[in-house]
């Protein structure tokens, strides 16, 4: 599909493995927590058991890297039956505090594509996730100079989108968002009017996979890095 750039006044970009790395650290960190717990399960065991608490606290903790250590805290006192000892509790403890302290690795092409675009387009960031990271993300990036606007939102269903494009006076039909994820940034947007762009990153959460029927009807323009922008635009 082709995009439509004739009535874009605004262009919307997520954040995470959009315009930096974020996914691989929960990989590793996942891979970190299985190694510490592997004298009670298996490593796909404990890879099952962790997705499923996640999912079961999303709704009392959201989205982020707070609520994942505190997932995974309650997943190792399950998994060990309450035995796991204070000393490995502190170990994964601090694997969350080096998530939190990672530095900000920038995707190719994001800064050249968006001093691009700043001068023709409002340029926003719409990103899920917990407030003081993203916001101490942004800030390490150098990128906030660029964006009009940043709203970390508690999720990116149809009605946030809804909600937040009337509250910033944007309208669907001038709007189009660039994402990584098809479940958040694309399909929603197309079913309140807007236009999208998926640009795939390597790893995906097994949440924000999407079953190819919720896919097939779906029109969007797929890029394969962001600096593809410019040749759009």
């Amino acid at each position: 599909m082709e995009i439509n750039t004739k009535d874009i006044q605004v262009i919307g970009f997520d954040a995470d493995d959009t315009l930096w790395v974020n996914e691989t650290y929960f990989r590793d960190t996942e891979a970190a927590f299985a190694q510490l717990l592997s004298g009670y399960e298996t490593t796909n065991k404990i890879d099952q058991e962790l997705f499923h608490t996640e999912i079961k606290n999303l709704e009392l903790y959201g989205y982020g890297i707070k609520g994942f250590v505190l997932s995974m805290v309650e997943c190792a006192l399950d998994l060990s039956n309450g035995n796991v000892d204070a000393a490995t509790i502190h170990k994964i403890l601090n694997l969350g505090k080096d998530m939190l302290t990672k530095p900000v690795e920038i995707l190719d092409g994001v800064e050249k594509t968006l001093n691009y675009l700043k001068d023709n387009y409002r340029l926003i960031v719409l990103t899920k996730g917990d407030l003081l990271d993203q916001e101490r993300k942004l800030e390490k990036s150098g990128l906030s100079t660029y964006f009009h606007h940043v709203e970390v939102l508690s999720d990116k269903k149809e009605e946030n989108y809804k909600q937040l494009l009337t509250h910033l006076q944007i309208d669907p039909a001038h709007f189009v968002m660039v994402g990584n994820s098809l479940k958040s940034d694309i399909l929603p947007l197309i079913n309140i009017g807007a236009q999208a762009i998926h640009v795939p990153f390597h790893t995906t959460w097994a949440h924000e996979e999407v079953q190819t029927t919720e896919n097939q009807k779906a029109t969007y323009k797929t890029i394969s890095s962001l600096a593809d922008l410019i040749s759009i635009f």
